[in-house]
Formats: C-alpha cells, sequence, structure tokens
C-alpha cells in the first residue's frame, strides 16, 4: 500500500534582518515517518517549525498537512498537528494532572484514562499530583510532550524534544516515540542538534546548516555508506564549504 504525505512543504521562507532563518525549504513526509531535522543551534530548524505550525508567517512558500495549507486554512489543517516547540510551558501552580486536564478541555473525546495514558507516556505517573513548578527541566519537557499528545495527534511536530532529559528520559523518550509510529502511525517531524540520538530516533533524516536544507536521505541509506551519522553531518557540511 503506498503511503500518503503526512507534511508537504514547498519553497518555505523566512528570513530575519540578522541574516539567520531559512530559505528555498522543499520536503515531503510520509505517514508514519520519524523525520529528524539535524543542525546546529542557529540553523534555522526552529524558524522552519515555527512556520509549520502557523506560528510565524513565511515570506513565502507553503506548508500541508494531509493536504491542508497550514497558511490557507490553519484550523483544518492543525487539527491533526500536536507541537511542542522551543519551551515546554505550564501552569506552575498546577499539578502535573491538572495542567493536563485544563489542556483536555479542548479536545471533548479527551478524558482521564487518556491524561492517565499519556503521564504513562512520558514517565510521569508517579509525579501526577505535583505541582510543575517543582519540576526539573527533564520533567517539564516530558509534561509538554503529553500535552502535544493527548489529543491523540496524526502529525507531531517537536523541536528538540530531548532537551534537558536524562539518559532514563532520552531512553523513554525515544522508545515512546517509536512506539507511536509503529503502533498508532503517528508521523513526527523532530529537530534536534543530538547527532546519536537523531540516529537511533529517526527514519528519515534532514541536514540543515546556513539555513539550507543540505542533504535529506533515509538513516539506513546514510548508515550503509558512512559509519555513523556523525561522518555524514560532517562530510555534507564540509561538502557544502561551509567549515
Amino acid at each position: 500500500m503506498t503511503k500518503r504525505n503526512a507534511i508537504e512543504i514547498e519553497g518555505l521562507t523566512k528570513m530575519y534582518p540578522n541574516g539567520r532563518g531559512m530559505r528555498d525549504l522543499d520536503l515531503a513526509i510520509d505517514e508514519g515517518d520519524i523525520f529528524g531535522f539535524l543542525g546546529p543551534n542557529g540553523s534555522g530548524k526552529t524558524t522552519a517549525m515555527k512556520m509549520m505550525a502557523g506560528l510565524i508567517k513565511p515570506d513565502r512558500g507553503e506548508v500541508k498537512i494531509f493536504g491542508e495549507s497550514v497558511q490557507n486554512n490553519y484550523v483544518q489543517a492543525m487539527k491533526q498537528v500536536g507541537c511542542l516547540i522551543e519551551t515546554a510551558e505550564s501552569y506552575p501552580y498546577l499539578t502535573a494532572n491538572e495542567n493536563l486536564k485544563l489542556f483536555a478541555r479542548f479536545y471533548p473525546h479527551v478524558d482521564q484514562g487518556r491524561i492517565d495514558e499519556c503521564l504513562q507516556l512520558v514517565g510521569l505517573s508517579n509525579v501526577k499530583n505535583e505541582k510543575s513548578r517543582k519540576f526539573s527541566l527533564g520533567m517539564k519537557q516530558r509534561l509538554g510532550v503529553a500535552a502535544a499528545i493527548l489529543s491523540r495527534p496524526k502529525v507531531l511536530i517537536l523541536d528538540e524534544p530531548l532537551n534537558g532529559l536524562d539518559v532514563e528520559g532520552m531512553l523513554d523518550m525515544r522508545r515512546m516515540i517509536k512506539r507511536l509510529s509503529e503502533e498508532e502511525g503517528t508521523t513526527f517531524f523532530l529537530s534536534s542538534h543530538l547527532i546519536h540520538d537523531v540516529e537511533l530516533t529517526c527514519t528519515r533524516i534532514g541536514v540543515v546548516y546556513g539555513g539550507k536544507l543540505v542533504n535529506e536521505d533515509y538513516t539506513t541509506n546514510i548508515l550503509s555508506d558512512y559509519a555513523s551519522l556523525e561522518h555524514y553531518f560532517v562530510s555534507e557540511v564540509e561538502r557544502h564549504g561551509r567549515v
């Protein structure tokens, strides 16, 4: 059975006065893919993801989620999307459970059972009744991911989801991403500068450098030609004459 495109990006561009941003991004992401946006800090990853989520307006170009344009039909396009971009926000004087109950008000089909399931998935069940102001950065990140998956979105856009997590947290997050992709067909678009984690998590990888997508390929293809994703990344950057 042919996979359909979950995300289509054409000519997506947003440039800032300081010369940073993203230029002419073209991508098609298959349903169920775990796509990793790999690049150093300041390479344009977050700018691209904010445009994908409709948080900033592109200078030009378009993003479609299951055929619906984010720029022209925002509500319809974003119905199937969960996001965590930049920092995970929560209400500090509410518990983890209360935070998710508040978010659940936007989704009629989300009940306490689903909230408990999400807390379990991100490893916060044992602290569900603690206030989020007591949480470490990694725990806040887990809570942000729980909020993003609450409505069972078909597409998840996650900006540095492993940020602030300890080793156990990274393992938990990788397991959760792979499980949702395999069992529920969830499509992931996630950014990271952690090369090793992208190698272990993602089915496809795009390398971003200096505001441009310099290459993209399936992880298996890359690792058949290179000893590691790190070797591939360095060679791509050098090949484009920017080191």
